[in-house]
C-alpha cells in the first residue's frame, strides 16, 4: 500500500519518505477486538512532528507510519459492533503505533474497535479526520477541572483545535468562558462561544492578567497551547482562585535547546511547594484516556452540532511535506487534514 514512512529522526522533510510498497495489513493481523480500516483522510498533530524531531530511532521503532487521527471505512469488523462499509473516525494508540509501526498516513490500518467510533452523518470524512484526539482531549480537560454551571474557565489558545473544542464543550456544560488568541482570530473564537476575549499579542499574557485581574478570579485555567514557558502558571495566584486547577495539554520542546527550559520549569512547578516560594496553585498535565462513555458523549456533541469540526486546510496525499510546513508554522487555525483517498470530500 501507499504510506508515508518516518525513516530517521529529524524534521519531516528529512525524516519522511513516500512508499508504494509498504506492507498492507490484512485480516491475519487482527486479534480479537481489532478492526481493519481503509483510511480516507488523516489529520496532523503537533506531537507528530515534535516526536519525529526528538525521538531517536530505537525509541520510535522506525521505520514506521506517523500520525494517529483518521476517518475511514470498515474493511473487516472482525466480530465487533462495526459492519463492513461503515464510516468511522478514530485514532491509532501510541502503543499500537510503536508496536506495529503503523499510523494514519497510510491507506490501511488495524486498531482496537475501542478507539473507533461511528461517523455522524452531519460531518464529512475531511471534517471527521481530526475529531477524535482533539475532541476527547477537550472533553477530558473540561471534565477534569470539574466546574459547576456559571463558573468561569480561562482557556489559553482558543483558536487551537483543542481550545476551540474546549470552548464549545464548556459552553454546553453551562460554563462562562474567557479565551485567548491573536487579535485576527477574535471573531472566530467568539463564534465558538467565548464570553470574553483577550489578545495575547498586545502584551505578555501573564503580565496583562496581573495588571488586569478579573473581579472574580477564574475557577480554572486550561492551557490548550501547552507552552514550554509556564509563566502563565507561575503568576496565576493573581488571577486563579485558590482551589482552582491549572491544567495543560503538554510541554513538548521544539528543540533540544528548549529541553533545559522545560526541565527547569517542571522543577519549579513540582519540587518547590508554596511555603518555599512556589506557586500556590495545583498544576496538572493532562493525558487523554478515552472511555466508551467519553467517546459516546463527544460523538453526541458532534451529532447535535454542539461541537463543530474545525479544519484549517486540506492537502493531497503526495503533498504531506507541505502540510507539515503549515503545521510547523504555528499559524494554523484548526486541523490540517491529508486526503489519503483522493476522491474523499
Amino acid at each position: 500500500m501507499k504510506a508515508w514512512i518516518s525513516t530517521t529522526r529529524g524534521v519531516p522533510s528529512a525524516s519522511l519518505q513516500l512508499k508504494t510498497d509498504w506492507p498492507q495489513p490484512t485480516a491475519e493481523n487482527l486479534k480479537q477486538g481489532d478492526v481493519l480500516v481503509k483510511v480516507t483522510a488523516a489529520a496532523l498533530n503537533p506531537l507528530g512532528y515534535q516526536m519525529m524531531k526528538l525521538l531517536p530511532n530505537f525509541i520510535a521503532k522506525r521505520p514506521s507510519v506517523p500520525e494517529c487521527d483518521f476517518s475511514g471505512v470498515i474493511v473487516d469488523g472482525n466480530g465487533s459492533a462495526f459492519s463492513v462499509g461503515e464510516k468511522v473516525f478514530g485514532s491509532v494508540r501510541p502503543e499500537d503505533a510503536i508496536k506495529f509501526k503503523q499510523g494514519s498516513l497510510a491507506e490501511y490500518a488495524f486498531l482496537p474497535a475501542s478507539t473507533v467510533c461511528k461517523q455522524p452523518e452531519n460531518v464529512t470524512d475531511i471534517e471527521a479526520a481530526g475529531l477524535f484526539s482533539v475532541g476527547l482531549t477537550a472533553l477530558g480537560l473540561i471534565e477534569t477541572v470539574n466546574l459547576k454551571p456559571g463558573e468561569t474557565v480561562f482557556i489559553n489558545g482558543g483558536s487551537s483545535s483543542v481550545g476551540a473544542a474546549a470552548i464549545q464543550i464548556a459552553k454546553a456544560k453551562g460554563l462562562r468562558v474567557v479565551a485567548t488568541a491573536s487579535g485576527r482570530n477574535e471573531e472566530l473564537v467568539r463564534s465558538f462561544g467565548a464570553d470574553e476575549f483577550i489578545d495575547y499579542t498586545k502584551e505578555p499574557l501573564a503580565a496583562y492578567l496581573v495588571k488586569n485581574p478579573p473581579s472574580v478570579k477564574y475557577s480554572a485555567i486550561i492551557d490548550a497551547v501547552g507552552m514550554n514557558n509556564q509563566t502563565l502558571f507561575f503568576k496565576s495566584e493573581a488571577y486563579l482562585a485558590p482551589n482552582g486547577p491549572y491544567i495543560t495539554t503538554s510541554a513538548i520542546p521544539n528543540t533540544m535547546a528548549e529541553f533545559g527550559t522545560v526541565i527547569s520549569n517542571m522543577s519549579n512547578i513540582f519540587l518547590r511547594p508554596g511555603f518555599l516560594g512556589g506557586t500556590k496553585r495545583k498544576f496538572t498535565y493532562f493525558v487523554v484516556k478515552p472511555t466508551p462513555a467519553h467517546i459516546e458523549e463527544f460523538t453526541n456533541y458532534v451529532r447535535q452540532g454542539t461541537v463543530k469540526p474545525f479544519v484549517d486546510s486540506v492537502h493531497n496525499f503526495e503533498d504531506v511535506l507541505k502540510a507539515y510546513e503549515v503545521q510547523m508554522s504555528g499559524r494554523a487555525r484548526g486541523k490540517i487534514v491529508v486526503k489519503v483517498d483522493p476522491t474523499v470530500v
